[in-house]
């Protein structure tokens, strides 16, 4: 157990003119010699503090931009942890010469992200050169990869080659055990060649927020060859580390959908992309302030096997970090161990400590390291509480009078460096603070035990086979099986996956959907307005990667596109997703398996998406071996505790591929039993307007084939598609063409009301020139029209209150009357852009609706899909006009 440390006032510092008052430290045990601060030598970053030139005030940090540039940082190596060891600056000297100076004759570079060899030998690090002025952004420095060396004092950019060393942003390095370097970077290597197959241009693609590109993990060797990507998350993946067991873990920014549970978790992934799990943190944000929410950055190594993280927003205006150590083999959550039991399972270093912005007594944390000698000790960064008065513009130490007063603002920061004795409640200066400098990222220079390597992983077989065209394979227990509780009860699914007991009919889960995120490009590549998401920028763009049956027992063994993120929709008999919407990305590297025991409701705390942690499968699969599955085919054998899916793809010797159509086939049933079900398509060919994939897809599904669904081309068609019914002469007898009815012109071109208030005719939205008309009257809230002289207007209805004034007296009118308040009638949207279960457009068209049978089967599964993605207006950018 860890100790917790409280210092209120006898923590408390001050620099006046640049002298340290450290009453808080006066233990002789701080004059001890330490072989560890004798003998090991300290890298630290020292940054000048950044303040507005306009207010005057210190500019802050956002970690959600990796590539964020603060110039003016040095590298320092000092000989040990002792305050009075000199320090030396290592990295000037890559920007020897003039033309590394700006106009003032400074050298401003920047360097961060810190990693020691396993020897204690070297030191991996990100450097940033010098603005180049007057230059464009595009033609500015990039982040690099460099090492120095100890013992020869040489330092060297990994990547020699100026050309792929600008190819993209490099940060946070660490070494692997067999000397092969992983880090972060915008290359996206294997993405952008995906991007070519889907005949796209090249680019590095923007996090889900779209303000910079997405960092993700890859490898190369020491010598900058060989550079390989092996996360494909569609925001952030950062601050990589090697366990001890030798796979890597990593802070990986969830933010599909952008919804309000996302945040930085903690995931691992083995050296070779393979095994990606999550590991910790997802409903964990507000561990530390219920006001603010946490991201989980910068995991370490302790020697206690825990995690060491800074938590911290975000953004911060002062730097500030609470330091805990997390228990992840245990916990999956701060308040919940793997195996779903309550537990607490992270423990801050410091209490009380500041953090977004608020001063505490404490003081306030910045980066942190762990000695890794057996002795709970760290390399802190830590700034003492500090306040300025208002009106002398005076620094003083912080109390808690002053603290409460009006009187003082916060001061800017002083993190010094200092060595943490949690178990004693101490630390020591090991670089004493300085006015207006920030000195951060302290890290021993000390050798540690090499981690395990993990050899690359061998698919032989028909798994190597399907990685060699491209795919891994998702293997789902049971889609029925939710957080461990099977969903079908009381039923059951050994009953819904009988054939007589439960007809295919009669079973919820029919296909499964693989959704893909598009790659949205930065302005430079493709300038395409706001407009182009739709209704809601939450889901982005998406495309269908295709369709596959869903098994009786709810089983799934499909063939995935490799090295792309996707999402999966469980779907009804007509193509549409029933349950809440999938918000987090799977991947799989070529010949890979993912397995899952079912699905997740993500407002349940339930430990999910983990391997080894929540409740166990609630389906057991085949009772024996050598069997069918009751009531089915005997071809179909079983093997005790396989599936459905899993029995389907031994005995046919082959794996289902996605398809771009919705296909039913029941080959389950045993005739001999009871008759087999009726088969259906829902075909993209039974459409008679432009089907939303290519001609050569269309004929060959391939893994990198896309269905793409742009409103104007392939949903606005739909509404203007002749739909005359006519007698045996060819006289028209009804008209179910849409726009016969919902359009504010008649034959002649008068003004009239559209039939239910619902106009879906062409040209541009008075609201949004860039949307039809018709997108912006299914998906936006509208006013009740009504025909007053020949114009269409919106209608107004007496609202029963009147005009008052401040002291809620009727204000009159000049005949002494009360004058009434009009308000217009709200018209609710019919789709919306969470899906076509919550559309109530979808309903007139079912059995008994008002509607029946004027949209085909396939038209109403291509609007269904098209809702259930998001409703975009375009899903590809570059069909999207350019700005």
């Amino acid at each position: 157990m860890l100790r917790k440390i409280h210092w209120a006032a006898r923590a408390m510092l001050c620099l006046g003119p640049l002298l340290l008052l450290a009453g808080c430290l006066s233990s002789s045990d701080s004059q001890q010699a330490d072989p560890v601060v004798v003998e090991n030598a300290v890298a630290f970053v020292k940054r000048p503090l950044l303040f507005d030139e306009n207010s005057g005030a210190l500019v802050g940090d956002n970690l959600a931009d990796p590539s964020e540039f603060r110039p003016g940082a040095r590298l320092y190596l000092k000989a040990s942890a002792s305050a009075s060891a000199k320090s030396e600056d290592i990295t000037s000297q890559a920007f020897a010469g003039s033309s590394f100076l700006n106009e003032n004759g400074q050298l401003r570079y920047d360097v961060k992200d810190l990693h020691v060899s396993q020897d204690g030998s070297r030191l991996l690090f990100a450097m940033r050169a010098p603005d180049i002025e007057g230059a464009d952004d595009e033609d500015q420095p990039t982040w690099n990869i460099w090492e120095y060396v100890v013992t020869t004092d040489s330092l060297r950019r990994i990547i020699s080659s100026d050309v792929t060393a600008h190819a993209g942003q490099d940060v946070a390095p660490a070494y692997l055990p067999d000397s092969r370097i992983v880090f972060s970077s915008t290359r996206q290597r294997t993405s952008k060649a995906i991007l070519l197959d889907e005949g796209k241009p090249q680019y590095a693609a923007l996090e889900e927020d779209g303000d910079v590109s997405a960092f993700v993990l890859h490898v190369m060797d020491d010598d900058g060859e060989n550079i390989e990507q092996i996360t494909f998350n569609q925001s952030h993946d950062l601050d990589p580390v090697v366990a001890d067991d030798g796979r890597i873990i990593f802070s990986r920014w969830d933010n599909a959908g952008q919804t309000g549970n996302n945040g930085v978790n903690l995931y691992r992934v083995n050296p070779d992309g393979t095994g990606l799990d999550y590991l910790y943190g997802r409903h964990s944000h507000d561990s530390v302030s219920e006001t603010t929410d946490v991201q989980y950055l910068q995991p370490r190594k302790t020697d206690n096997g825990s995690l060491l993280v800074q938590l911290r927003p975000f953004e911060s205006t002062d730097y500030a970090s609470v330091l805990a150590e997390v228990d992840v083999g245990l916990y999956v959550e701060s308040d919940l161990r793997v195996d779903g039991t309550p537990g607490s399972g992270q423990q801050m270093l410091v209490t009380g400590t500041g953090l977004g912005g608020e001063p505490s007594l404490q003081g306030s944390y910045g980066a942190v390291s762990p000695l890794l000698d057996g002795t709970g000790r760290y390399l802190v960064s830590w700034t003492p509480c500090r306040l300025q008065e208002i009106v002398t513009e005076r620094i003083v130490n912080c109390t808690e009078e002053r603290l409460e007063s009006e009187d003082y603002s916060p001061a800017p920061p002083v993190y010094g460096l200092w060595l943490l004795d949690v178990a004693s409640g101490t630390q020591r200066p090991v670089v004493e603070p300085a006015e207006g400098e920030q000195f951060d990222e302290a890290v021993l220079l000390r050798e540690r035990a090499l981690e395990t390597f993990v050899p690359e992983s061998q698919f032989p077989g028909d798994e190597g086979l399907l990685g060699d065209a491209g795919y891994g394979v998702l293997d789902i227990r049971s889609v029925y099986d939710i957080d461990g509780v099977d969903d079908t009860l009381p039923v059951g699914i050994a009953a819904i996956a009988d054939p007589v007991q439960t007809p295919p009919a009669d079973r919820p889960a029919r296909f499964l959907r693989l959704e893909k995120p598009v790659s949205i490009p930065d302005d430079n590549v493709r300038d395409f307005d706001n407009s182009a998401f739709g209704r809601s920028r939450g889901q982005l763009m998406r495309e269908i990667l295709g369709y596959v049956p869903v098994e009786p027992d709810g089983s799934i063994k499909v063939a995935v596109p490799a090295n792309v993120a996707f999402a999966i929709s469980i779907l009804d008999s007509e193509g549409q997703r029933i349950g809440p919407r999938h918000q987090n990305w799977l991947t799989v590297r070529p010949g890979e398996t993912l397995e899952c025991k079912g699905c997740h409701n993500p407002n349940n705390p339930v430990p999910h998406g983990r391997e080894g942690a929540g409740p166990a499968s609630v389906w057991a699969g085949a009772t024996t071996t050598g069997l069918p599955f009751p009531n089915t085919e005997s071809s179909l054998f079983a093997n005790m505790g396989d599936t459905m899916a899993q029995t389907w793809t031994r005995v046919n010797d082959d794996i289902r591929k996605p398809q771009p159509d919705v296909v039913y086939v029941d080959e389950w049933t045993d005739p001999s039993v009871t008759p087999k079900a009726g088969s259906f398509t829902l075909a993209y060919s039974d459409l008679e307007t432009t089907p939303p994939i290519s001609g050569v897809c269309a004929n060959d599904w391939a893994a990198n084939c896309r269905i793409v669904i742009n409103y104007e081309q392939h949903i606005h068609p739909l509404w203007k598609l002749n739909r005359e019914i006519l007698d045996g002469t060819g006289a028209v007898i009804d008209n179910y063409t849409c726009t016969s009815c919902h359009t504010n012109r008649d034959d002649g071109g008068v003004a009239q009301v559209p039939e239910a208030q619902l106009d879906l005719s062409d040209g541009p939205s008075p609201d949004e020139p860039l949307h039809f008309t018709a997108y912006r009257e299914l998906l936006f809230p509208d006013n009740e029209q009504e025909l007053v002289n020949g114009a269409l207007v919106d209608k107004s209805v007496d609202t029963g209150e009147v005009l008052r004034d401040e002291e809620g007296v009727p204000i009159l009118d000049a005949n002494g009357m009360e004058q009434p308040i009009f308000a217009p009638v709200p018209v609710a949207a019919s789709m919306s852009v969470n899906g076509a279960a919550s559309s109530r457009f979808m309903g007139v068209f079912r059995a008994g609706g008002v509607h029946e049978n004027f949209l085909s089967p396939a038209e109403l599964r291509l609007i269904a899909e098209w809702l259930d993605i998001g409703a975009q207006y375009y899903n590809n950018p570059f069909d999207a006009p350019e700005n």
